[in-house]
């Protein structure tokens, strides 16, 4: 399934999975396929690689999709605001959501890879905000320190991080 991950100078090449049509579908099934009978209402993903993937696993788990956006893009009408704290690389980031979840709303966030679990834990204060309940985090690359992967509920992925090899850079 993860076949077409590469290490492209020094980083991880998770775009390369998106051009593969039957390894594509092999990974939104693979982040579905533990979250199907849990009563998710809407699946949340951040930009970028997040909308691709959450998109198309909210249609896998028939739930909504929410987008979150990154300080800057285009995301119109009320919404709840929450900073990350810094990444893998330094950086934090403003993350928004409109004001589409409630109470009894059940969310479940989809990303490629999280590392520190920054902006999983802002979505978690972003739902928080929202009065809805964070079911967990389906990844494709769980990297996460055991402490924050207790801190953000149940966590499925495809992969640790250590089971990819080493990078090229």
């Amino acid at each position: 399934m993860l076949r077409t991950f590469t290490w492209r100078d020094g980083h991880a090449d998770v775009w390369s999975i998106f051009a593969d049509g039957p390894a594509l579908e092999a990974v939104v099934a693979a982040l579905a396929e533990p979250w199907q009978e849990s009563g998710i209402s809407h699946v949340l993903g951040i930009e970028s690689r997040g909308f691709l993937l959450g998109g198309a696993v909210a249609l896998r788990v028939g739930a909504g999709f929410v987008a979150i956006r990154k300080a800057g893009g285009l995301l119109p009408g009320p919404k709840l605001v929450a900073d990350s704290r810094p990444d893998y690389r330094g950086l934090s980031h403003r993350l928004r959501m409109q004001c589409v979840l409630h109470a009894g709303h059940r969310a479940l966030l989809v990303d490629d890879w999280a590392e520190r679990g920054s902006q999983a834990s802002a979505v978690a204060t972003l739902v928080e905000q929202s009065g809805a309940e964070l079911a967990g985090l389906s990844l494709i690359v769980d990297q996460l320190d055991d402490d924050v992967r207790a801190s953000l509920g149940r966590v499925t992925s495809l992969v640790r991080a250590g089971e990819l090899g080493d990078s090229d850079g």
